[in-house]
């Protein structure tokens, strides 16, 4: 468990998976906008991916929180 507090892994986890792939724009991006709009057409593994790719940005805002909480 230490692996999800630790700043360098959690910022590799987000430039890598969480933007993964990135051209023509990053996927999350994509599925982001996607959501903004409606989700109209979305399928379960449209949802899959969103949660797939944005877990690693949970991680990033969950150590943030973490972080200023001690402060």
């Amino acid at each position: 468990m230490k692996f999800i507090n630790d700043w360098r892994i959690i910022i590799v986890l987000c430039i890598t998976l969480g933007l993964a792939p990135f051209f023509p724009e990053p996927h999350i991006w994509g599925k982001i906008k996607w959501i903004a709009g409606g989700a109209a057409g979305m399928q379960a593994m449209d949802w899959f991916d969103v949660i797939f790719h944005g877990f690693p940005f949970v991680l990033l805002l969950r150590k943030i929180i973490l972080a200023l909480l001690k402060k």
